[in-house]
């Protein structure tokens, strides 16, 4: 389907020029006002706008800036075609809102690139963007039958991504993590619900089924493509290994489990035992500090806890950020 232009010029020869050269790719659409542009704008919602500056009634700036100040089409790029080169000009556009310059006269081969530069943004994001909502989808799907709230693996991946800061990772990986850390439950759908609920510890034979959970959900997320996939599987997978090879599913030590497992594992035990379950009452942060610590170098990687000791108050600042959240979101349901 072909992607919609919205073109707004008060002069003639202009948007003519911009017909026969674009009409051949995307499906053009004119206004010779501000005002009409506007109004066309936010009723066929384009997937890009060329705009001229000098205007008169409303000129270009002014528009850009309405545009974006309008939450139904804020999200459209917008590009100016205009005969104004001086910097302080771009500059007043780009604080308009405005994603990029064509200079008049207009060099064809420059502006077709340019607009499809900026379309094929739009598409990124918009996959970004889905990726992301496929992610979250998928986390919540992992606790459908469990007692964990949503908030439990939003708030867990905030602190993996804090500790992963405290390592040294870099912005890419610990964007990466942020979507990985939440999918770590994830093969708790296969899990069944009786268990998961149980308001008591677990008979030998359901801890079974339990731990069957990691193996579960890699098997889940192994068919997924991508580093963030990758990660999430390793996570899924090896989130109860232990740094002495105590742990589950396949024992093993050391730096043979995944860094991003062993990561996770600090901050979910932070998370889960700071919480309440149908099977005992929040730890306080004291004892939870203490528990954690006395597992270094055994359940934990004592670089982990290195990243845990130094990240301790950025812990604590987001724990009480998502405790005054869900105080606030729990009076609002009590009120209606």
């Amino acid at each position: 389907m072909q992607k919609i232009i919205l073109a707004i010029d008060d002069e003639p020869n202009n948007l003519n020029l911009l017909l026969q050269v674009m009409r051949d790719k995307y499906r053009l659409v004119f206004a010779n006002n501000g005002a009409k542009g506007l109004e066309l704008a936010s009723r066929i919602q384009p997937d890009l706008i060329l705009l001229d500056i000098m205007m008169p009634g409303l000129d270009g700036y002014e528009v850009c800036r309405r545009l974006k100040a309008d939450a139904r089409v804020s999200h459209i790029p917008v590009i100016f075609l205009t005969a104004m080169t001086a910097t302080e000009d771009e500059a007043r556009g780009f604080d308009a809102g405005a994603v990029d310059y064509v200079q008049k006269p207009i060099s064809v081969p420059i502006l077709l690139r340019r607009v499809a530069t900026h379309l094929s943004l739009v598409h990124l994001n918009d996959v970004t963007r889905a990726r992301r909502e496929a992610v979250y989808m998928l986390g919540e799907a992992g606790h459908y039958n469990d007692n964990d709230t949503g908030a439990h693996i939003w708030r867990m991946a905030a602190y993996a991504c804090t500790l992963a800061r405290a390592l040294g990772w870099s912005q890419e990986r610990i964007d990466q993590l942020e979507l990985a850390a939440p999918l770590h439950d994830t093969g708790k759908i296969g899990v069944p619900s009786a268990i998961l609920k149980a308001p008591r510890a677990l008979t030998p034979d359901e801890w079974v089924l339990m731990k069957r959970h990691t193996e579960i959900g890699a098997q889940i997320l192994q068919s997924g493509n991508g580093e963030i996939f990758a990660m999430a599987r390793d996570v899924a997978l090896s989130h109860h290994e232990r740094w002495d090879g105590g742990g589950y599913p396949h024992g093993l030590a050391g730096e043979d489990i995944p860094e991003a497992a062993r990561l996770v594992a600090v901050a979910d035990v932070f998370d889960a035992l700071t919480m309440q379950r149908p099977y005992k009452k929040p730890w306080s942060l004291a004892d939870t500090c203490d528990y954690i610590r006395a597992g270094k170098g055994q359940h934990f990687d004592p670089n982990m806890i290195l990243a845990f000791e130094q990240s301790l108050p950025e812990l604590m600042r987001i724990r009480a950020d998502w405790s005054a959240q869900q105080a606030q979101e729990e009076t609002a349901q009590s009120r209606h």
